[in-house]
C-alpha cells in the first residue's frame, strides 16, 4: 500500500468521527470542517512519527482537541465576529443526525454545559470512546474523565429536565444512561 493509499484509508476510517467531535466542540459546521482538515494536514506532516499505528485514533482526536484549544485561546485574545457570522452560526445544522429534533436539542443543551465538561461528555456519548481513550485524547487522568462526565451529564439533565421530571423516552436506544451502568466501549 502506498503512503497516499494509507492516508486515504485513514481519512476514510476516521473523518466522520473526527468531524462529529469537532462539531460538538465548535457547533459551527465550517469551523468543524476546518478543524478536521487541519487535523489531517498535521497527520500528513507528522503522522510518520507515530510508532504504534494502533493509536492513530487517539493521536487524531488529541491533535484535533489541541487545535480547538489553540483556536479558542486565539479567539479569547482577539475576539471579533461579524453580524453575518453570528447569524450563520445560529443556523448551522449538524449533518445527517439520526433523530434531528433530539440531536439538535441535545447539542444545544451540551453547548450550555460548562466548557470543561463538554469534550468528555461528547467523546463518551457521541463518539463511544472509553475512559482510557478520553484520558489519552484530553491528556487527563481517568478519574478526572469519569468525574467530568458525571458532572457534565448532571448539568445536561438539569438543562433538559429543569423540573426534575423524566420525560417519556421516544428512542430507547438513545438514552443518556448513568455512567455507573455503562461499560467503556473499548480499551487500549
Amino acid at each position: 500500500m502506498t503512503s497516499a493509499d494509507q492516508f486515504e484509508a485513514i481519512v476514510g476510517e476516521h473523518y466522520e468521527a473526527l468531524f462529529r467531535f469537532a462539531m460538538s466542540l465548535t457547533r459551527v459546521e465550517s469551523d468543524a470542517q476546518d478543524l478536521t482538515q487541519q487535523t489531517f494536514c498535521v497527520w500528513a506532516m507528522k503522522g510518520h512519527q507515530l510508532r504504534d499505528l494502533s493509536k492513530i485514533k487517539t493521536w487524531l482526536f488529541t491533535t484535533l482537541h489541541r487545535a480547538f484549544l489553540g483556536a479558542r485561546r486565539r479567539e479569547v485574545r482577539f475576539p471579533h465576529q461579524e453580524l453575518e457570522e453570528v447569524v450563520e452560526q445560529s443556523l448551522a445544522v449538524f449533518p445527517n443526525p439520526v433523530h434531528p429534533a433530539d440531536c439538535s436539542q441535545v447539542l444545544a443543551a451540551l453547548a450550555r454545559v460548562d466548557e470543561v465538561y463538554q469534550a468528555t461528555v461528547a467523546l463518551f456519548y457521541l463518539e463511544d470512546c472509553s475512559y482510557k481513550e478520553i484520558a489519552a485524547i484530553l491528556e487527563l487522568p481517568v478519574g478526572t474523565v469519569k468525574s467530568r462526565i458525571a458532572r457534565g451529564v448532571a448539568q445536561l439533565r438539569k438543562i433538559l429536565m429543569p423540573n426534575g421530571e423524566i420525560p417519556q423516552r421516544r428512542h430507547p436506544d438513545r438514552d443518556l444512561s448513568p455512567i455507573q451502568d455503562r461499560e467503556p466501549v473499548s480499551g487500549f
